[in-house]
């Protein structure tokens, strides 16, 4: 008999208790983190205590992710039946997660009230935050890629914000406790009461992604959309097919927008078309989350993932497809980095970070659930990507770019079609196979200098490691939040 409950020693602890001979391992093991527990063993048996919390990347110590888990002893996982009979514990509701065990899978959730979390609970909270019309606080409501990270401009203007404006109220929304927030910064969490009267509350709401929920302005707020990259791809109005109903959804949402902010006159031009961003300014300030690439320490992200200082590096970041939930597999990742005797770092769009399972395998480090991509960017050796603004963020480097597209004709045709021709302005080769790929990278064949400088002198004019500084100044010296 295994008995399995919930305990709290300063954070959540997830116990498992049996007899017999005493493991040598028990962990929860889930799609892109794990927590190993403390075995002891006692008169009566064995007992261990698993932390529903662990430090990633170096970091501070957070709750696990939401998702599932499975209990792995001994690496053979438990299923809770046959000869591995369990006692079902209650649910565990803390102040920094949910949890609760099935028989079969830990399943982790984030602090919010199921009550809350229902259809007529969050109509409530949603309705009791567009009838209240208190005083707007002297703060900022962040929110990059609908919680899942704080990262991106939101991240880079919040650095810079924290710096010159101090007395500012920093707020940002998070899906779960799981994701840490800059220093200083109040994390609320996604459908929470509190996320709804911070969003509701703060002067200036900074996003990189559509408002979720159902948004109602108060008087006064602003909302500053920094959205997250130039576009190669279609966007929005522009998208293959004409939709009524998506078209609708478009204009909705931009005039939900106070103020857009571009990386360079081109992505202004696209992204005021595309979502009909008629009659409001556009800042063209460049991409404050490239600042990073100028002044970033490249040495010390390299130690947080355990590189070496001379290794090779190759940062693989495919983005997402309309067709499919997690990473593109065209590549054989394990096979590259033997080929190319490089460390391959892969990372996997926003939109795969929930649906998808990190990569496993000798020299590779799957870096989707990274906190920031810049720094990805900053201590890698070369870029191999797709149809990702990445591609656009990256060129500040000046390092290669490899554009790995094997599925070109389907994406450029049926899936979002581009603005322009990548085959014929890429600032590196265009490769279909993944031999031509290695072919490339181990002859060091970089592509044309001349088109990378044009690519550059077209898309990275503003990017100078000081677009963060000039877009808070912008806030401040517009009064969208007060120095004091």
């Amino acid at each position: 008999m295994m008995i399995i409950g919930f305990d709290v020693e300063g954070s959540p602890v997830l116990t498992v208790s049996g007899a017999g001979p005493t493991p040598s391992e028990v962990q929860v093991v889930g799609p892109r983190a794990r927590s190993r527990a403390e075995v002891t063993t006692g008169d009566g048996g064995w007992t261990a205590r698993v932390p529903l919390h662990a430090s990633r990347w170096g970091g501070a110590s957070l709750p696990l992710p939401g998702g599932s888990y499975d209990l792995v002893i001994d690496g053979v996982r438990m299923q809770g039946d046959g000869g591995q009979a369990t006692e079902m514990p209650a649910p565990f509701h803390g102040s920094t997660l949910r949890a609760s065990w099935d028989g079969a899978l830990l399943r982790i959730g984030p602090p919010v009230d199921p009550a809350l979390a229902s259809g007529e609970g969050s109509r409530a909270l949603e309705q009791r935050s567009a009838a209240h019309r208190g005083p707007l606080e002297n703060a900022v409501f962040f929110e990059s890629f609908y919680g899942r990270s704080a990262s991106d401009n939101p991240l880079a203007i919040d650095r810079e914000l924290a710096r010159v404006a101090p007395a500012v109220t920093r707020y940002w929304s998070v899906v779960d406790l799981s994701v840490a927030v800059p220093e200083g910064a109040i994390a609320v969490v996604d459908g929470s009461p509190e996320w709804w009267r911070a969003r509701g509350a703060a002067r200036l709401l900074v996003v990189n992604d559509w408002l979720r929920r159902r948004f109602v302005r108060k008087p006064g707020q602003v909302v500053l959309q920094t959205w997250h990259g130039t576009p190669l791809k279609r966007l929005a109005l522009h998208r293959p097919g004409f939709d009524p109903r998506r078209a609708l959804a478009v204009f909705r949402e931009s005039r939900r927008w106070d103020i857009l902010l571009a990386q360079n006159p081109y992505s202004a031009r696209v992204l005021r078309a595309a979502y009909a961003f008629r009659r409001k300014p556009v800042w063209v300030e460049g991409y404050p989350r490239t600042d990073e690439l100028h002044t970033g320490d490249r040495e010390g992200v390299r130690a947080s993932l355990g590189i070496d200082a001379g290794e090779q590096v190759l940062l693989y970041a495919p983005t997402w497809r309309d067709d499919r939930q997690t990473i593109v597999d065209f590549l054989d990742l394990p096979a590259l980095a033997e080929a190319t005797g490089a460390v391959v770092l892969v990372r996997g769009h926003s939109r795969t970070l929930a649906p998808g399972t990190d990569e496993r395998a000798a020299r590779v480090i799957d870096v989707t659930s990274y906190p920031d991509p810049a720094a990805l960017q900053l201590a890698s050796d070369a870029l191999i990507t797709d149809y990702s603004s990445v591609m656009f963020d990256y060129s500040v480097t000046g390092r290669p770019m490899y554009f790995f597209v094997p599925d070109l004709e389907h994406y450029r045709g049926e899936l979002r079609g581009f603005y322009f021709d990548l085959a014929d302005s890429a600032p590196g080769p265009v490769l279909r196979t993944q031999e031509e790929l290695v072919r490339a990278i181990t002859s060091g064949d970089p592509g044309d200098p001349e088109r990378y400088a044009r690519w550059r002198a077209r898309f990275n004019s503003r990017d100078d490691g000081r677009a963060a500084e000039r877009v808070v100044a912008r806030i401040l010296d517009q009064g969208l939040v007060s120095r004091d």
